[in-house]
């Protein structure tokens, strides 16, 4: 069995990282698939998903090594293509990719003690992110 649920997220961009595991559990809850995978998907090529322990100075780990890098003041070959700025948000987007797969047994994700799932927006300017989970089992 397959269920397909999507949510929006505004961002403000610039490694904007925001934790959304309460809305990726409440959708599997709410599916009638009982144990599977789930697959979260961001669309979009200047934002990732991933894990982290949600907590302000990792936050800022994360941030800083991602400006070490991906510095979003470099000289990126794509911005000659379209006139842009977001050179470094595409790179970064390519290091954290746009999607992950979580397992869930008996509608509870099997996420470690810390482990959150977050939207990380790299774009220059605030946007509303389309997330697709695509929840698959029985």
């Amino acid at each position: 069995m397959i269920d397909i649920k999507t949510f929006d997220v505004a961002t403000e961009g610039r490694t904007d990282i925001i934790n959304i595991t309460r809305i990726i559990d409440e959708m599997v809850k709410s599916s009638k698939i009982k144990s599977g995978l789930v697959n979260v998907f961001v669309a979009g090529s200047t934002a990732g998903v991933t894990t982290i322990e949600y907590e302000p100075n990792l936050i800022k780990d994360v941030k800083n090594v991602l400006e070490r890098i991906a510095p979003e003041n470099a000289d990126y070959e794509h911005h000659k293509t379209w006139g842009d700025d977001n050179g470094s948000s595409h790179v970064r987007s390519t290091l954290i990719k746009p999607s992950m797969v979580i397992p869930f047994k008996d509608k509870n994700l099997l996420l470690g003690t810390w482990q959150q799932v977050v939207l990380i927006d790299f774009d220059t300017k605030p946007r509303k992110r389309e997330i697709v989970l695509t929840i698959i089992g029985e």
